[in-house]
């Protein structure tokens, strides 16, 4: 009888421990564009990795989260760079390979999800790919964005990645949408879209609204390397562009200021907390509020 009733107590724990799980607040950081190239590499190697991240209460800030969420633009791979000594504006400038201590930094800031689904992943080819989810996956990074791996799951969340610019067609990210909407998941779509330093066109709003009518919850953008506009269409936060989170572009106001959201999920309903940054010319960014 005793061992009845200590079933009976340990099912009323496990219970009562998993409607209280259910009911917390799941804070989710989601950061903009992340380069380690360039400049940033050339900080890293002088100050130390960790330098970029050194500024204020940002690491404190970051880590105070469930997860980060980040588009990596760009390979990790053992290959040498070819932009930190390039000429702006070059065709080299813009080929971006990163440190293989990149994962480890990403993992140490609680970055532990990174979109992979942008113009820059490729830039070392399928090789370049595969080293990046080899490096990333032996720190416990997860990633999403590739074609056939355009979906991340975290619990009942999940990330789908969008990219204008060599992933799957925008009609085909609308159908895994409804696909887990359909399986009561919070469907978060990762959108690397849109023209740099541009305003918000026509095809973007056209390509957020099929996502929200495919069952999108929440949408955030990168690529443009500026802050854009937000909006709410029906009930989905669609911010359309988060600027520069780690990167070497300081010609600017614009471009020197990133966005970093702080999302907070109860019960399948979200709410919004803003976050601005600024990158300084010493390579860090800094938390503005």
């Amino acid at each position: 009888m005793k061992k009845v009733y200590l079933l009976i107590f340990v099912l009323i724990i496990v219970l009562v421990a998993f409607f209280a799980y259910e009911k917390r607040d799941i804070k989710i950081l989601f950061v903009g564009d992340m380069m380690f190239d360039r400049y940033i590499r050339q900080v890293g190697e002088r100050k130390g990795e960790d330098f970029v991240f050194s500024c204020g209460n940002l690491g404190e800030f970051l880590k105070d989260s469930d997860l980060v969420v980040g588009n990596l633009e760009g390979p990790i791979t053992n290959n040498s760079s070819i932009s930190i000594k390039s000429e702006v504006g070059t065709s080299t400038n813009f080929v971006f390979t990163f440190p293989l201590t990149t994962a480890k930094l990403l993992a140490k800031n609680n970055i532990k999800l990174v979109n992979l689904g942008n113009n820059h992943i490729v830039n070392f080819g399928q090789e370049g790919i595969a080293s990046t989810k080899k490096y990333l996956t032996e720190v416990g990074v997860s990633y999403f964005g590739q074609p056939r791996e355009a979906l991340a799951k975290w619990g009942n969340i999940s990330f789908i990645s969008y990219n204008e610019f060599g992933g799957d067609l925008s009609e085909k990210i609308s159908e895994k949408i409804k696909e887990e909407k359909n399986n009561g998941q919070i469907v978060f779509v990762y959108s690397h879209w849109g023209d740099e330093y541009s305003e918000v066109s026509e095809r973007i709003k056209n390509m957020a609204n099929l996502f929200v009518k495919s069952g999108a919850d929440f949408i955030v953008g990168s690529h443009p390397h500026i802050i854009l506009p937000s909006e709410k269409i029906k009930n989905t936060f669609v911010y359309y562009s988060l600027g520069n989170f780690i990167f070497d572009q300081y010609w600017n106001k614009e471009v020197s200021t990133g966005l970093v959201l702080e999302v907070n999920v109860r019960n399948k309903k979200i709410n919004v907390i803003e976050h601005k940054t600024s990158l300084l010319p010493d390579g860090r960014t800094c938390l503005e509020n």
